[in-house]
């Protein structure tokens, strides 16, 4: 399970450290081996162990491909996967057209989402954060079926 809010850094290469409470889970679990792909909602990248892609990628796969929603979705999921390997100091490379999509820079942040990562620009992250915070937000807006009986 990964969760929980970090600051990160690329370097000049735009190499990623992956932080040490997140490795040894990732070794055992997909032996370092992840896919970063882009969110298609959202300026940020999402990054999978590798298995957790593998079920994703086989449903996404399985949707109709005369569906316009269906194939654009396929389009940016699948299209701009890519597999990255945690290198002997625990970090993943972030391919050029990945970081521009998100605007990564240096100063990124890294959101445990349970069964994966995001990964922000640091800006966007606290923009986007701010916005979700807002006084605008009441909490009063239609939730879907699925979260009326979750109680927090």
């Amino acid at each position: 399970m990964f969760r929980g809010v970090t600051s990160i850094n690329l370097d000049n290469k735009g190499r990623m450290a992956i932080p040490t409470r997140y490795r040894e889970a990732l070794l055992r679990q997909c032996e370092g081996q992840m896919v970063l792909t882009v969110d298609s909602r959202e300026s940020c990248l999402l990054l999978y162990p590798l298995p957790n892609w593998e079920e994703i990628e086989r449903k996404l796969v399985k949707l109709p491909s005369l569906n316009a929603h269906a194939q654009r979705l396929k389009r940016l999921l699948i299209g701009h996967a890519t597999d990255v390997e945690m290198d002997g100091s625990g970090r993943i490379l972030v391919a050029p057209p990945l970081r521009e999509f998100a605007g990564l820079l240096k100063a990124s942040m890294l959101i445990g989402q349970g069964n994966k990562f995001e990964v922000w620009a640091e800006d966007t992250w606290n923009t986007r954060r701010s916005e979700w915070l807002g006084t605008e937000n009441t909490g009063q807006e239609d939730l879907p079926p699925e979260l009326e009986s979750l109680s927090l």
